[in-house]
C-alpha cells in the first residue's frame, strides 16, 4: 500500500516521497502563549501525533518539531495587562499547554523550540535576505520585499497585493517599499519591557512573526524537509511569508509537503482569540477546563472522527456522540474480559498469529473478516491520514467480535481455541486504535460491579428486577431500570446474567 496525501502546494493528492530516504522532517506551526489554549489549539497537536505514529509504523524515523512563539505584540500586552513579565506568563502559559497535550496523548513532539531561544539563528536568517536583496532596512525595521519573490503567493493562489489584508502588522508603515512587504525585524518601541529588546545590526528590537518560524525549521529540520503543517488560517500570510523567506534564502524548496488541519468551530463558529465573542466561551472552551469535565480521550476522539482537512465542529452534542461512541468499544473490551479472562488492555497476538488454528466456520470466519478489516484500515490512513474511515473500521471490528460473542456465547460456555481466537481479534483491534493514539491506557472508570456498597445495593435491585420479570411483573420490572437508568446506574442484560455500570 501506498502513502498519498493532499498537498496544499500543488492542490493534489501526491505520493508520499520523503526528502532523506526512511526519514521524515515535520514541522507544526504552535501557539502563541498570551491566552490560555483553547481546544482549538489541540486538533493540530492531535492530527500530527497520529501521523507521526502512522509514519513510524510504515518504518520511518520521525523527527516532529513544533514551534513556540513568545516573542510577539500580544504576549507583551498580555503581560502587562496581568502585571509580570513576558518570560514569566509565556512560560507558565506553555507548561500548561504541555501538560494538556500530554494528556491528550500528544507525548511524541521530539523538539517545542521557543522563538526568544533562536534570536541569533532569526538574525542571521534576516542578515541573509537583506545581502541577496529580498529584504530592506528602514529606520531600525527590516521588511521582506515582496516584489523580489517572483512565484509569491503559490501556495494560497493569492496576489502579492493582497497580503497586506491578512497580516499582523497594522497600518502601513510610511517606510515600506510596498504595502504587501511583511516584517522580518521591528524596531523596539518606546516603553516596551526591556526582556523583548534584542541586540541586532540594526538597533534594538525583535523578529516578526513569520520570520520565526522559517529559521527555527531550517535549523532543526534542514533547509528542505518533508511536512510543514498548521491550521487553514495560517496558509495566508503566514506559511506564505515562511516560504518566502526561507526560498529566497536557501534557493531551494522549503517544505515538500504542505498539511493543512480544518478550523475549529462552535455551534458553526471559527473559533479565535481575535473574536469579540472568544472571552464569553473561553472558560468552558480552555483546555484544561475540558479535561476536567471530559475524559481526554472523549476530546481526541471527537478531534479524529474528522478528516483532518474538515472543520471541526465542538459542541455539546458532538461530546455526546463521542462518548456514546467510545461505550460501544469500553462495553466490548468489559464483555471480552468476562468472556476470556484477560485484560483487552494488555495487548497480545493480533489475529494473523491464530491464522494456523483450525477452528468451527464461525472462527475461520472470523479470522478472514478481521484481516480484511485490518487491509481497509490501513487503505483509508494510506488515502491522506483518514482517521474518519479509519474509525469507521474499528467499528466494523468491534461489531465483528461482538457477533462472535453472540454466536459462541463465550460468555457462558469456556472454549479454549475459540477464547484465544476472541483475544486475537480484540488484540488486531487495539494494535490499529493505538496507531490512532485510542485505548492505549484503560480508561478510568467512574463505577464497575464491584463499587463497595453501591455493589452491594445494585445486586439487590438486580435481584429484585429478575423476580419481578420471573413473575411477569414486567412493569415493575421495567420501572426498576428505568429509575435506576435516570439516577446514573445502566443496567447490562448479558449472556451470564445483569451486570451494571454507572453511566
Amino acid at each position: 500500500m501506498t502513502l498519498r496525501v493532499y498537498n496544499t502546494l500543488s492542490g493534489e493528492k501526491e505520493l508520499f516521497e520523503s526528502v532523506v530516504p526512511g526519514k521524515v522532517g515535520i514541522y507544526l506551526c504552535g501557539p502563541t502563549v498570551y491566552k490560555p489554549a483553547h481546544i482549538g489549539h489541540a486538533v493540530g497537536p492531535v492530527i500530527f501525533d497520529v501521523i507521526k505514529r502512522y509514519l513510524t509504523y510504515k518504518g520511518f524515523e520521525v523527527t516532529w518539531v513544533v514551534n513556540v512563539t513568545d516573542v510577539e505584540d500580544k504576549l507583551i500586552a498580555a503581560a502587562a495587562e496581568a502585571g509580570t513579565t513576558v518570560p514569566r506568563l509565556a512560560r507558565e502559559l506553555e507548561q500548561k499547554y504541555a501538560d494538556a497535550l500530554s494528556a491528550l496523548g500528544v507525548r511524541s513532539i521530539d523538539l517545542m523550540p521557543r522563538a526568544s531561544e533562536n534570536i541569533p539563528q532569526i538574525i542571521e536568517h534576516t542578515q541573509r535576505l537583506i545581502d541577496k536583496g529580498f529584504a530592506y532596512e528602514a529606520g531600525g525595521d527590516v521588511y521582506f520585499d515582496v516584489s523580489r519573490d517572483e512565484d509569491y503567493g503559490k501556495l494560497a493562489r493569492r496576489k502579492a497585493e493582497e497580503q497586506f489584508a491578512g497580516t499582523r502588522e497594522g497600518l502601513v508603515q510610511a517606510s515600506k517599499r510596498n504595502p504587501g512587504d511583511f516584517a522580518l525585524w521591528k524596531a523596539a518601541k518606546p516603553n516596551e519591557p526591556a526582556e523583548v529588546q534584542f541586540d541586532s545590526p540594526w538597533g534594538r528590537g525583535r523578529p516578526g512573526w513569520h520570520v520565526e518560524c522559517s529559521a527555527m525549521a531550517m535549523r532543526y529540520l534542514g533547509e528542505t524537509f518533508d511536512i510543514h503543517g498548521g491550521g487553514m488560517d495560517l496558509k495566508f500570510p503566514h506559511h506564505e511569508n515562511e516560504i518566502a523567506q526561507a526560498e529566497s534564502d536557501s534557493g531551494k524548496p522549503f517544505a515538500r509537503y504542505w498539511l493543512h488541519n480544518g478550523l475549529t468551530r462552535f455551534n458553526t463558529k471559527k473559533i479565535s482569540k481575535s473574536d469579540p465573542e472568544f472571552d464569553n466561551v473561553m472558560a468552558s472552551l480552555t483546555l484544561s477546563n475540558l479535561l476536567k469535565s471530559h475524559p481526554a480521550e472523549r476530546l481526541r476522539f471527537l478531534i479524529l472522527r474528522s478528516q483532518y482537512r474538515s472543520p471541526i465542529d465542538f459542541s455539546d452534542e458532538a461530546l455526546a456522540a463521542s462518548r456514546t461512541a467510545l461505550d460501544t468499544f469500553y462495553r466490548l473490551f468489559e464483555r471480552v474480559q468476562r468472556a476470556c479472562g484477560s485484560d483487552p488492555f494488555s495487548v497480545g497476538d493480533s489475529i494473523e498469529a491464530v491464522r494456523h488454528l483450525s477452528p468451527a466456520p464461525i472462527g475461520k470466519a472470523l479470522v478472514n473478516d478481521v484481516m480484511n478489516q485490518q487491509v481497509r484500515f490501513l487503505e483509508a490512513m494510506d488515502d491522506d491520514f483518514n482517521t474518519a474511515g479509519a474509525i469507521g473500521v474499528l467499528f466494523e471490528i468491534a461489531g465483528l467480535i461482538n457477533r462472535f460473542l453472540d454466536g459462541t456465547r463465550l460468555e457462558t460456555n469456556q472454549n479454549d481455541e475459540l477464547q484465544i481466537l476472541t483475544r486475537s481479534a480484540c488484540g488486531s483491534l487495539m494494535k490499529l486504535a493505538h496507531l490512532l493514539g485510542l485505548f492505549v491506557e484503560r480508561p478510568a472508570a467512574p463505577g464497575t460491579d464491584g463499587d463497595g456498597d453501591a455493589g452491594l445495593l445494585m445486586a439487590l435491585l438486580i435481584e429484585v428486577r429478575q423476580l419481578a420479570r420471573e413473575a411477569k411483573q414486567f412493569q415493575i420490572a421495567d420501572r426498576v431500570r428505568d429509575r435506576l437508568t435516570e439516577l446514573g446506574f445502566v443496567l447490562e442484560d448479558r449472556q451470564d446474567g445483569t451486570g451494571w455500570r454507572r453511566a
